[in-house]
């Protein structure tokens, strides 16, 4: 696969007369954490890596979020936004021995992915200054071409299953009283949308799961530890279910994948890093759950989501607690506080 260099965003206007709104301010925050956090974990995965196609892809994304980064960065020195601490060499061991298979590195780019393409595709519409504008639909258009270059990939190197395939309707069909039943009696089969994202949460959360795992295995502290193996747990009961779903159809599902994490208990990240990005990832999985339910017709589905997504919470509290109590959680430019403003 050949190297595609990151696009440049066309102009480096100056916008002295026109302040950045809160949703500007806060979304080019979480960009700039999330980027910079990946630019710590793909250059340990670089350190490692052995096929040249999936070190082209690890290059091209880590090109991307250094890109990202600086762009954020320059906005905010100029607004004189305090540019957020994030991660440092201090937070990454490039030395660290090898944690994941090659493998693993194209199913966590898309796992990535998804994830930073969720965040660009909600600013989009919620950034009004230009330069805001079109600095996210670069991210988008770039982020989207970064994900057929892993779908790519994935299916010519047969590391997936695509999702099931289903028979072609005869003709359009009307849905009748009983259509939402899931629990009892004549319960019918899944349909297209509810499949889809079936998949697409088994394919996160067995990625989520896997990641999970080899923090577990490597993490310092003992809290920490704990912290992952309930989050693995949680996760693993997830994807049960969804597949079982799926198996109820006699639909396939993607495959686990912790067999492409190593023994090796030698951590290449600090501890603060992994719990900030399983805590952020985990708060992502609310949106996925909230788009499945959108789109759901059954009752078994929604109590199934409804599990996961009380599950998710519990984690994100208690690792949001943990690292509070560490002094590890930045937290991004907040509105004023008036009463304490005018009780001084």
């Amino acid at each position: 696969m050949d190297t595609i260099k990151p696009i440049k965003i066309g102009s480096n206007k100056s916008y002295p007369h026109e302040k950045l709104t809160s949703a500007e301010v806060g979304k080019l925050w979480a960009t700039y954490m999330g980027n910079n956090m990946s630019t710590r974990i793909l250059s340990y995965f670089l350190q490692h890596v052995e096929d040249q196609e999936i070190k082209t892809l690890l290059e091209h994304a880590l090109n991307l979020s250094e890109e990202f980064q600086h762009t954020i960065k320059e906005i905010f020195v100029k607004e004189k936004i305090p540019v957020p601490h994030g991660f440092t060499e201090e937070d990454v061991n490039l030395g660290a021995p090898r944690l994941f298979e090659d493998e693993f590195y194209v199913h966590y780019l898309k796992y990535v992915g998804k994830a930073g393409m969720s965040i660009y595709n909600v600013a989009v519409p919620l950034m009004y200054r230009e330069d805001v504008r079109n600095f996210y639909l670069h991210c988008m258009n770039s982020t989207m071409e970064l994900m057929e270059q892993i779908k790519t990939i994935l299916m010519n190197k047969g590391f997936i299953i695509k999702p099931p395939i289903i028979p072609i309707p005869e003709n359009v069909k009307i849905a009748s009283p009983g259509y939402q039943k899931g629990f009892m009696g004549d319960i019918r089969p899944l349909h297209a949308l509810e499949i889809a994202h079936l998949y697409d949460n088994i394919e996160s959360n067995v990625t989520s799961r896997t990641l999970i795992m080899a923090f577990g295995q490597v993490a310092k502290m003992d809290k920490v530890r704990e912290i992952f193996k309930k989050g693995e747990e949680v996760t693993l009961r997830s994807v049960d279910r969804y597949m079982e779903k799926l198996q109820d159809d006699n639909l396939p599902s993607p495959s686990l994948l912790s067999h492409l994490v190593t023994t090796s208990t030698f951590s290449p990240f600090s501890d603060k890093l992994m719990l900030f990005h399983k805590a952020d990832m985990f708060s992502m999985k609310i949106r996925a759950f909230g788009n499945s339910v959108a789109v759901n017709g059954r009752h078994d589905l929604v109590t199934l989501y409804g599990k996961s997504l009380a599950d998710i919470f519990v984690f994100v509290e208690e690792a949001s607690k943990l690292m509070m109590e560490n002094g590890w959680m930045e937290v991004p430019p907040e509105a004023a506080d008036r009463e304490d403003l005018a009780s001084n």
